[in-house]
C-alpha cells in the first residue's frame, strides 16, 4: 500500500503563515528604507505580531535579511544558469551567471552589501546563514562546471578557480569603493578581473 503524505497540521500553518507575514513585512521595509534604517520592532508591527515571536523565526536584522535575500539570490543564479548553457565562450558564460547575481545585489545597494557582511560573519549554525552558503557553493559549482569544459584540469583546479572567480564577484560588490558604481560599471570591473584568471 503506498505511503500518502499527512498534509501539514495547524500548528504547522500556522508557523508558516507567520513566517510569509514576516518576510513580506521585511521585505517591504528593507525594500523602502534600507536594512540599516528598519527596526525589529517596525518588521514585528507590520507582521502583526510580538517581537518575542518575531526572535523566534530570526535572532537579529541580519538573519532576517538573509531570509528575505536568499529567494531572490537563489532565483538570479537559477536564471544565470539558463544563460549560460547557451553560451560556448569561457568568459561569457561565466559572466552569464555573474550578471544576475551582480543585478541582484545592486537591486537596493545598502541591503547588497550588508546581505554579503552577513553571509561572510553571520552565524554559521543558523539556517538561513546555511542557505546563503549554499547559494555560494551552488554558483561556484555553476562556474566550476563551465571552466573544466574549456579546459579541463581536473576538479581540482576548475573549483580552485570558481571560488576565485567567487571572491572576486563578492569583494567587488561588498567594497565600499565601489558603492557609487551603476550595474554595468560593476559587471565591466568584474569581468576584466575574471578575464586575467580564465585567460591563463
Amino acid at each position: 500500500m503506498p505511503v500518502t503524505s499527512q498534509p501539514p497540521g495547524r500548528r504547522e500553518r500556522n508557523k508558516q503563515e507567520k513566517l510569509d507575514r514576516i518576510t513580506a513585512a521585511a521585505s517591504e521595509l528593507f525594500a523602502e528604507y534600507g536594512v540599516e534604517d528598519v527596526t525589529t520592532q517596525q518588521i514585528a508591527d507590520k507582521a502583526d505580531i510580538g517581537t518575542g515571536t518575531l526572535f523566534l523565526y530570526a535572532k537579529s536584522k541580519g538573519e532576517l535579511l538573509l531570509l528575505v535575500q536568499n529567494a531572490h539570490y537563489a532565483e538570479a543564479l537559477e536564471r544565470g544558469r539558463a544563460d549560460a548553457q547557451i553560451i560556448q565562450d569561457a568568459l561569457g558564460a561565466v559572466m552569464a551567471i555573474v550578471r544576475p547575481i551582480v543585478e541582484c545585489n545592486r537591486t537596493q545597494i545598502g541591503n547588497g552589501r550588508f546581505y554579503l557582511k552577513e553571509m561572510v560573519f553571520g552565524d554559521p549554525n543558523e539556517p538561513r546563514h546555511s542557505e546563503a552558503l549554499s547559494i555560494v557553493a551552488q554558483t561556484e559549482e555553476a562556474i566550476a562546471a563551465i571552466l573544466d569544459r574549456e579546459k579541463p584540469a581536473g576538479a581540482g583546479a576548475a573549483a580552485t578557480a570558481a571560488r576565485i572567480v567567487s571572491a572576486i564577484m563578492f569583494v567587488s560588490m561588498a567594497a565600499s569603493v565601489n558603492a557609487g558604481l551603476e550595474v554595468e560599471e560593476l559587471v565591466q570591473d568584474i569581468r576584466t578581473q575574471i578575464s586575467v584568471l580564465i585567460s591563463r
